[in-house]
């Protein structure tokens, strides 16, 4: 932790102590830049709070769980650094995840909105650009030896992606502020990471960089499985909402926006009429439907 951080990272967590504890230790084991931590905690009556505070880990705190989109604003609040990184609590950093991330990002200063993420290494992918390697569901089977091993030997090779929308990922402050942190509509979370990457579009952001030189183990949807039950529903209330908020689907502005997973070479263009027109007709029948549901 430093007194004067070239980046602020947050981190929302809802009872998910020994996923975080090994969060913390690999972010103090393996961040290069300055930086300070900041800890979001929802309710935290496994034992989280208790920790957090035997720590003395910067933090907030709301009694109950408010979600990941207020948990970040609330942690956003107490950051120091001219840079945001956001990390899941079930993300384990690998060897100077951060330094192609601020590298990347600190190239555009506060001139220019701009977006960068790292790569997630995971067992069943969720991103276009995640690398499918299994080292372990939970910190009780977490191979962190051999994933360390395979990282120095240079076996997770992906070249610079489009679609910076997923944690781990780091924005300056000023675009933070700007589209005002993540989006309380969206609670408890689901598709609110795709909600920012549309708004930073919304305000002229073009650059949205996935970097295949900053790594992080991510144990995948330890959280989300805590709602598991509703989750169905959740998921759905929450595509309607960005459908009902932005007019087309989160799939095409994440294919035909983002163009998510294709390789890294300029800022993206906006997307011509031809290619999107059956998506937006598409889009246009959904809200109709929707909107007599």
């Amino acid at each position: 932790m430093s007194a004067n951080p070239q980046i602020s990272i947050i981190i929302p967590t809802w009872n998910n102590l020994e996923f975080l504890k090994l969060s913390v230790a690999s972010i103090v084991l393996h961040t290069k830049l300055p930086f300070q931590l900041v800890l979001h905690v929802n309710d935290g009556s496994d034992g989280t709070l208790q920790w957090v505070q035997d720590q003395n880990l910067e933090h907030t705190c709301t009694h109950r769980n408010v979600g990941i989109c207020q948990a970040l604003n609330l942690a956003a609040e107490r950051c120091r650094a001219e840079y945001i990184a956001y990390l899941n609590d079930d993300m384990y950093v690998l060897p100077g995840w951060d330094l192609p991330l601020y590298e990347f990002l600190s190239s555009f200063g506060d001139k220019e909105p701009s977006y960068v993420a790292g790569t997630m290494i995971q067992e069943n992918p969720i991103s276009p650009a995640a690398l499918p390697f299994d080292y372990g569901a939970d910190p009780q089977s977490f191979q962190e030896d051999r994933l360390l091993a395979d990282f120095h030997k240079g076996r997770f090779v992906i070249k610079d992606w489009n679609g910076a929308t997923w944690p781990p990922s780091l924005i300056h402050r000023k675009w933070w502020d700007l589209v005002n942190g993540y989006s309380a509509e969206f609670s408890p979370g689901f598709y609110s990471d795709i909600d920012f990457s549309m708004k930073l579009w919304a305000i002229g952001c073009r650059t949205f960089c996935g970097s295949g030189s900053s790594l992080v183990y991510h144990f995948s949807e330890t959280t989300t499985s805590f709602v598991r039950g509703p989750r169905r529903r959740s998921v759905k209330q929450a595509r309607v909402q960005f459908l009902k908020k932005w007019g087309i689907l989160p799939s095409a502005f994440i294919r035909y926006y983002l163009r998510a997973g294709e390789e890294f070479i300029a800022p993206l263009n906006d997307p011509d009429w031809g290619e999107v027109k059956w998506e937006r007709i598409r889009t246009a029948v959904l809200s109709a439907i929707y909107a007599l549901a």
